[in-house]
């Protein structure tokens, strides 16, 4: 009988250690990376029989505060998806831990990862790592251009003001079809600073990204471009369209001519489109067409402070997959994002894809913001913008204005 209870005992405590690891995942809701993560955590469960994935997902508007807040209670994820401007503050709180070096050497991320991937390393170490990267391009309605008369998309600023305006019809406050869908809280306040302040002669930010430069002539002249596009040349107003996505929701209903988006928005379009639409790279100034820029960004996965042993050591097996060349391959079929790994990027057939070639293109010439507080930097920018679209301020002073909020948040950070 001993013997018996023996045997059970230690049948039980082989079925217990035996016992899959479960790790909880989280991201914002969005459906074409929800889809394709769930598809993801099946493989990945597959070859990993001891790994249990749980995704659990979140309205964006609230989702950074939720990781704020369960994280520091030991609650929430062990594997967390993080906007890369969030960083930061996500390591300054201990929220994250750095991914292993022997598992993710530096150098070797250094050298094999897009160049804006390094704006992810703090004090040496990387705490996490994207499985794609993004930029912005222009998307275009091929219908309403063929219908306005138009053969190509535009290649300069000059051109993209004359193609909108062949395509607007309505007048303000009532339009019917936009030339451009103009959002500065989408993504236009990216265009505006990493994009339109350079092509201007300016720059952003100084060398070590504290100090905030863009309150120059250039930034001035930055603002005043992007502002006309509504208050001068008549192309479109903000929120057309209700919903957080108002100028892409617009694009696809086939109600504007011409969007600026990320990558990240090809399947959504693709999708959702019922016309013949096209992507073409951002336009240029044409008193300075050598000037190309563009605004990199990305989204990562981290290891929280919750992942402690059996579930660290899983979590890396899951990060490895996730950044793993069959992962990136899969996300950009499936999600639209370019491959964060720079040989799978440089795939020449991706360079002459009509859709993906413009914004992988751009990949050289992409910059990244050092964002210390993403939310507050995005919301200086975005308030100064509407002080000139719906209070008439000269655009000199939304950009002083700007620049002042900014820097406090800066200054804030680094001093």
């Amino acid at each position: 009988m001993k013997k018996l209870l023996t045997l059970a005992l230690g049948l039980s405590l082989a079925s217990a250690s035996a016992a899959p690891v479960t790790l909880t995942y989280w991201q914002y809701d969005y459906a074409s990376k929800v889809s394709a993560m769930n598809d993801l955590i099946k493989k990945f469960e597959a070859a990993n029989p001891d790994i249990k994935i749980k995704q659990e997902t979140f309205p964006y508007d609230a989702y950074s505060q939720k990781v704020a807040s369960s994280v520091p209670a030991g609650q929430g994820p062990d594997v967390v998806n993080l906007y890369y401007g969030w960083l930061p503050q996500y390591v300054d709180a201990g929220y994250l831990q750095p991914l292993p070096a022997k598992d993710f050497p530096t150098a070797t991320i250094d050298s094999t990862y897009a160049p804006m991937v390094k704006t992810s390393k703090m004090d040496g170490k990387y705490y996490a790592l994207p499985t794609a990267v993004r930029t912005l391009a222009l998307f275009y309605n091929k219908d309403l251009f063929k219908q306005a008369g138009i053969a190509q998309p535009p290649r300069t600023w000059e051109d993209f003001i004359a193609a909108g305006q062949k395509i607007v019809k309505g007048a303000p406050p009532r339009y019917t079809t936009l030339g451009f869908g103009i959002q500065p809280d989408g993504q236009d306040y990216h265009v505006l600073r990493e994009v339109l302040v350079r092509q201007f002669g300016g720059q952003p930010y100084g060398k070590d990204g504290k100090t905030v430069t863009y309150d120059s002539a250039a930034g001035t002249k930055a603002m005043t471009f992007y502002t006309d596009l509504q208050t001068k040349y008549k192309l479109g107003v903000p929120n057309f369209f209700p919903g957080n996505n108002s100028y892409r929701d617009a694009f696809i209903a086939g109600k504007v001519g011409m969007i600026i988006d990320g990558s990240f928005a090809i399947n959504t379009i693709k999708d959702g489109a019922k016309f013949d639409w096209g992507v073409a790279p951002l336009p240029v100034l044409a008193s300075n067409p050598n000037e190309k820029d563009n605004f990199g960004s990305y989204w990562v996965n981290g290891i929280t402070k919750n992942a402690k042993g059996e579930k660290l050591d899983a979590a890396v097996k899951f990060i490895k997959f996730l950044t793993s060349a069959e992962t990136q391959r899969y996300w950009l079929d499936n999600v639209g994002e370019i491959p964060a790994s720079r040989s799978l990027a440089a795939d020449p057939n991706l360079l002459k894809n009509p859709v993906y070639g413009p914004f992988i293109a751009s990949l050289p010439y992409a910059s990244s913001t050092v964002f210390v507080d993403e939310a507050g930097q995005r919301k200086a920018w975005v308030d100064a913008i509407n002080t000139v679209l719906l209070k008439g301020a000269k655009p000199a002073d939304a950009v002083k204005q700007a620049a002042a909020d900014e820097q406090k948040i800066l200054n804030s950070y680094y001093k």
